[in-house]
C-alpha cells in the first residue's frame, strides 16, 4: 500500500488522494498534525532527494518560526525538519526506491498507472 505522507486539509495533498482514489490505487495516509515522523525516515528520504526539494521554506510554520531570519544551514535544516513535520513539503510519497515530494499529475500518472 502506498502512504501518502502529509495533512488531510493541503490542497497538493488533496489532489493526491484524488488521483490515488480516481485510479482505484489503495493508500493510507499519514498526517503530521496528528502522527510524527521519524528523523531515521527524514534522513533515509535526503538520501533519495535533495534538502530543497524537501525542506518547505514558504510555508506558514516557516514564516512563524521566523527561521529565515536564522539562515540554516542543510544540517540545521534536517533537524527542523525532525522537530516540525509540518516544514516538509508535501505531499512525500515513498514508492519503491524514489521518494515522490510534491504532486504532479503527469509524474503520479508515469509512476503509478
Amino acid at each position: 500500500m502506498i502512504t501518502i505522507y502529509g495533512i488531510k486539509n493541503c490542497d497538493s495533498v488533496k489532489k493526491a488522494v484524488s488521483f490515488f482514489k480516481n485510479n482505484n490505487i489503495p493508500y493510507e495516509i499519514f498526517d503530521f498534525k496528528t502522527q510524527k515522523l521519524s528523523c531515521d525516515t527524514i534522513s533515509r528520504w535526503l538520501t533519495k532527494t535533495d534538502m530543497k526539494t524537501l525542506f518547505n521554506a514558504r510555508s506558514t510554520t516557516y514564516r512563524n518560526l521566523k527561521l529565515k531570519e536564522l539562515n540554516l544551514n542543510e544540517e540545521e535544516q534536517e533537524k527542523w525538519l525532525c522537530k516540525e513535520n509540518l516544514l516538509i513539503k508535501r505531499p512525500v510519497i515513498e514508492y519503491k526506491d524514489e521518494v515522490i515530494v510534491g504532486f504532479k499529475e503527469e509524474i503520479y500518472t508515469r509512476i503509478f498507472k
